[in-house]
């Protein structure tokens, strides 16, 4: 039913379990509204003002700092906001990283967004090793390290890996053991600020905001501050996308993405009045817990393909079961069709794999996914019934 608001309008909103942009908590797009028209008395919004305005420099340095506290990021990091979100990374990584191209540059193909990152390095010119590659199985998995094919430490210029695959549903819950001497690059878009991440095992973490943490139109990356501008890249690379370049303006080289900067200070301010990461990986414990749960209890209606060691936390893949046992495309549109109905909006599975995909990032309450579940129980009961 619609919400009535302060001001007697009516209000509709649906549980969005979208893989980004995502659902953005309540408590955060009701300060955004609060101070849409008039931000910190200056009589402008957020989106209107230079990242030079006193009042919004102030706020980006809070947010800086916020970031920098969740994360337990060390002093020898630079936090950087770039645009282009995390897909621009695949090229930046390349550009900043390789150098002369004399080593190979390993990856972790564990899904779509991991193979992307392979394909754009091999476009331009890397010498890319596979080191792990998943695709026979469906992404399905996460191979135990004794069957890696990793370049060894001297020859590798880095290893890249995504934390977590949206389209596939999987995710690493411990960070790749490798060489230290080898630079650790991380895609943690879909996984960043929902659990401590041991940034300083890591030489690169980027992430795109408009999973965990605000609209689209940025992107945060945690470099280790000795790599900055130290492995020249053999030809000349876009300007926007050098980490030095970014590194010495503030990055300010042109005007950054005010609006996401913003929203991303309000929900690292938000994160921290809930106690910060420790706190909210149990709320997404919880949720995934309660999710995977009815999965399993109704294994005759619904299956997750994903081996159970490596199911995402945040973007929960299953299908919906016909009588033979198959996944059955009519019943999972039915069952996305009546969704829409209860106020569960945007669940359908990725073009390429289809089936069912429920996101559920830090902007998704556990109320949300319990409307889900008892939803995903009571079809079942019908399917059953039939």
């Amino acid at each position: 039913m619609p919400h009535t608001t302060g001001n007697g309008h009516a209000e509709k909103r649906v549980w969005n379990f979208s893989p980004g942009p995502a659902a953005i908590h309540r408590d955060v797009l009701s300060k955004v509204q609060e101070e849409l028209l008039d931000f910190e008395g200056s009589g402008m919004s957020a989106m209107e003002l230079s990242p030079l305005f006193p009042a919004y420099d102030t706020m980006w340095k809070q947010a800086d700092k916020d970031l920098r506290e969740l994360l337990v990021i060390p002093d020898d990091y630079a936090v950087l906001w770039m645009q282009g979100g995390a897909t621009m990374q695949f090229s930046a990584v390349v550009f900043n990283l390789l150098g002369d191209g004399s080593k190979t540059a390993d990856y972790f193909g564990t899904g779509n967004w991991s193979e992307r990152a392979i394909q754009e390095a091999r476009r331009l010119g890397a010498n890319v090793n596979a080191a792990i590659d998943t695709r026979e199985t469906g992404y399905s998995t996460l191979p135990p390290k004794s069957e890696w094919k990793l370049t060894p430490a001297s020859e590798c210029a880095y290893l890249h890996y995504c934390l977590n695959e949206t389209v596939s549903g999987v995710e690493w819950f411990e960070i790749p053991d490798v060489d230290p001497s080898v630079p650790l690059v991380c895609d943690a878009s879909s996984t960043i600020l929902s659990r401590p991440i041991d940034v300083a095992r890591h030489a690169v973490i980027y992430a795109g905001c408009q999973k965990n943490f605000g609209p689209t139109g940025s992107v945060v990356v945690i470099i280790r501050k000795d790599l900055i501008g130290a492995r020249p890249f053999k030809y000349p690379f876009p300007s926007m996308l050098d980490y030095k370049i970014m590194a010495d303006y503030n990055s300010m080289w042109n005007t950054p993405a005010t609006f996401p900067i913003y929203v991303g200070a309000l929900v690292f301010k938000w994160l921290k009045e809930q106690g910060g990461l420790t706190e909210i990986e149990k709320i997404h414990i919880q949720k995934a817990t309660r999710l995977y749960g009815v999965i399993d209890a109704l294994s005759s209606v619904f299956y997750s393909p994903v081996q159970r060691s490596c199911r995402s936390r945040m973007n929960v893949v299953f299908r919906i079961l016909g009588k033979d046992g198959k996944p059955d495309p009519d019943l999972e549109a039915g069952f996305l069709k009546d969704a829409v109905e209860f106020g569960l909006q945007q669940l359908k599975g990725h073009r390429t794999v289809g089936g069912v995909r429920a996101s559920i990032y830090n902007g998704m309450p556990i109320e949300g996914v319990e409307a889900l579940a008892s939803y995903m129980e009571d079809f079942a009961a019908t399917i059953k019934a039939r």
